[in-house]
């Protein structure tokens, strides 16, 4: 039962309000009994603080008593007494001792059974496999044995599943690994990259942080062996030292110091390039990576019809490719707290990070995760941003009585603050306009007699905080509902009744995409090979955009036409990390590529709800009622 709580509280946090019972039984794959049991086990262990507030419509987390009820489990995880925690104590426990401990007197530790504790030294053995590690025992005496860059790969890993998902807390490190002042640290620490030349990352930065605690911690105990690294990074080396003195309340060996400013070169900084001749790859000769990245930049944007011309995006781009790349051969994984959010919020940016992030892995041959994908769309992103203006501007009327030069002010007032949100085709200073004069999108009017409809948003003639919020809540509607109506007329069109499936049952996304995938071919929409490369990219990343849907597709645009196939499971599957209901195989031609970023971006929007998505399962019994309830969806 532990195994799920953290799940079903990482759920709660990231929640905005009340979560049903039903939801998060959806999400976990359990009963809502379970769930129940699960908020009592919660309830009991955290008491007296009140972290979970419970109400007829459903679960809530107080953040403020679960934060002080975290802050107080950190400090008192000497004494561990849930599965997860023993783990975590036993992995810490055999990382200090290289002679053995014996398994009698760590059942008396922890208050368990023998039983129980050879329960829990099996997980121990699963986690030190998977980080390279073996778990060795000589009768009743056990101990770790590999080499000491894998158990330190360990001991980070245990306390990132420690910490969850997020950023990471500081305070939680230094109780962790009893060392000193690791936000003054971290201070230096930016500042001496930026000294140098270097833009920090600092999701980048925090694991940083975790790897120097260690080795800080390692080092006292006799156990400083450093890992095989090249040589020095820039002189960083001797910049570190004194500040591990200062702020850690140590002192590291040179070889020490060498691995630090590896990690902080590769993984935090990337060097802000002075000119596109920049070398982005100390080990290639100079632009190297760039001309390989300006022509992978370039293919890109003939796939997504997006531009990426610019020297400087370029640049930056190459230099982290050329860090990811050392990143990737020297299995230094960098974890970044935003991936789910990136992947569910800007499903069409990561969908390109993945595009890029392919062409990557076969160029240099190494694996890149989700979060390295992730922080190529937040390169991607950040550009975009930049260099994209806003979606169409909302076309908008001020209706302003004239008196002195009260439109003008209006008018200005709302330009400096929508900026290019909003483009103001008229202003009426009349207090009795003609319908025929509002024809805008958007009517903005200082006079309340005009008719009060959707569109229409009074204000102030002098407008407050609180007008100028309604005015942007309106433009953001009305984008909205652009979009919507967008997606109405694109995605109806690609809908057919024969590849319309309620039910399907597949132990794995690879059987659900094969045999929706099947249905796809059998109609002579597209062919074998093109669902083969549906597979290949789940094998990137996996395709499930929400904690609802998931929509497999491939990344050639090779299909005879545009269609979708579609299963609505009133049973969840497993699809990644999460629990879908939804799987819709997209089959895209290359004809319709500009309808592929619409359709795309905007499905992930509509299944983004889970109270949505249930209604759309109650109420689609057959193809016309589907059509019917996604219709009603779109438009609500």
């Amino acid at each position: 039962m532990a195994d799920k709580i953290p799940q079903l509280l990482e759920h709660l946090s990231r929640a905005d309000g009340w979560v049903s019972a039903g939801e998060l039984a959806d999400r976990l794959g359990v009963s809502t009994r379970t769930v129940r049991s699960y908020i009592t086990a919660v309830k009991s262990a955290a008491s007296p603080l009140d972290v979970v507030a419970s109400s007829p419509n459903g679960y809530r987390l107080n953040h403020d008593e679960y934060a002080r009820y975290t802050a107080g489990a950190a400090a008192a995880s000497a004494s561990p007494d849930r599965p997860r925690e023993r783990v975590s104590y036993l992995i810490n426990r055999l990382a200090q001792s290289s002679a053995g401990l014996d398994v009698h007197a760590l059942a008396g530790a922890l208050f368990v059974s023998d039983s129980t504790l050879e329960s829990d030294l099996r997980r121990v053995r699963s986690a030190a496999k998977e980080a390279g590690l073996e778990l060795v025992r000589d009768g009743s005496e056990v101990r770790l044995d590999g080499p000491e860059e894998a158990l330190r790969r360990l001991i980070s890993r245990v306390f990132r599943e420690e910490t969850m998902h997020g950023p990471v807390d500081v305070a939680q490190v230094q109780a962790a690994f009893g060392i000193g002042d690791l936000s003054a640290f971290k201070t230096d620490l930016i500042t001496l990259l930026e000294d140098e030349g270097y833009a920090v990352n600092e999701f980048g930065l925090d694991g940083v942080l975790v790897h120097a605690a260690i080795a800080v911690e390692r080092s006292r105990s006799g156990h400083g062996r450093a890992p095989e690294v090249r040589s020095a990074q820039d002189g960083l080396e001797g910049s570190l030292a004194p500040l591990v003195t200062k702020h850690l309340g140590g002192e590291l060996p040179e070889g020490e110091l060498t691995a630090l400013a590896t990690l902080l070169t590769t993984r935090v900084g990337t060097r802000i390039p002075a000119g596109e001749a920049s070398a982005p790859d100390a080990d290639t000769p100079p632009d190297e990576n760039l001309g390989y990245v300006r022509g992978l930049l370039g293919r890109a944007a003939r796939e997504f019809l997006v531009e990426l011309d610019d020297p400087g995006f370029s640049a930056r781009l190459s230099m982290h490719v050329g860090n990811l790349v050392r990143r990737a051969r020297n299995g230094q994984a960098t974890n970044n707290p935003l991936t789910r959010s990136i992947k569910s919020a800007y499903p069409l940016t990561y969908e390109l990070a993945v595009y890029l992030a392919s062409e990557i892995q076969r160029e240099y041959s190494i694996s890149v995760s989700d979060d390295e994908i992730a922080f190529i769309a937040l390169h991607i992103g950040a550009y975009l941003e930049r260099h994209t203006g806003p979606a169409d501007a909302v076309t908008c009327t001020i209706v302003s009585p004239g008196y002195h030069d009260l439109a003008q002010l209006l008018r200005d007032r709302l330009e400096r603050e929508l900026g290019r949100d909003i483009r103001v085709e008229q202003v009426v200073s009349r207090t009795d306009p003609q319908p025929e004069h509002l024809q805008s999108e958007l009517i903005v009017s200082s006079t309340p007699t005009l008719a009060r409809t959707e569109n229409v948003v009074l204000v102030q003639p002098f407008p407050t905080e609180a007008d100028i919020d309604a005015v942007r809540a309106a433009v953001a509607r009305i984008r909205r509902h652009r979009r919507r109506a967008r997606l109405k007329s694109e995605l109806l069109l690609y809908f057919d009744e024969r590849l319309f499936l309620r039910n399907v049952s597949a132990q794995d996304p690879e059987t659900m995409i094969r045999a929706l995938g099947e249905r796809i071919v059998r109609l002579g929409i597209a062919d074998d090979s093109y669902i083969d490369g549906v597979i290949e990219r789940e094998a990137l990343s996996s395709t499930a955009f929400t904690e609802h849907l998931a929509v497999p597709h491939s990344m050639t645009m090779t299909a005879r036409r545009t269609a979708i196939a579609i299963t609505l499971n009133e049973t969840p599957m497993q699809w990644g990390e999460n629990r879908v209901n939804v799987v819709a195989l997209a089959a895209f031609s290359a004809d319709d590529r500009a309808a592929f970023q619409t359709v795309f971006e905007q499905f992930v929007e509509v299944f983004a709800d889970h109270g949505d998505v249930q209604r759309l399962l109650r109420g689609s019994e057959d193809f016309p009622s589907f059509i019917d309830e996604l219709v009603h969806l779109i438009d609500s």
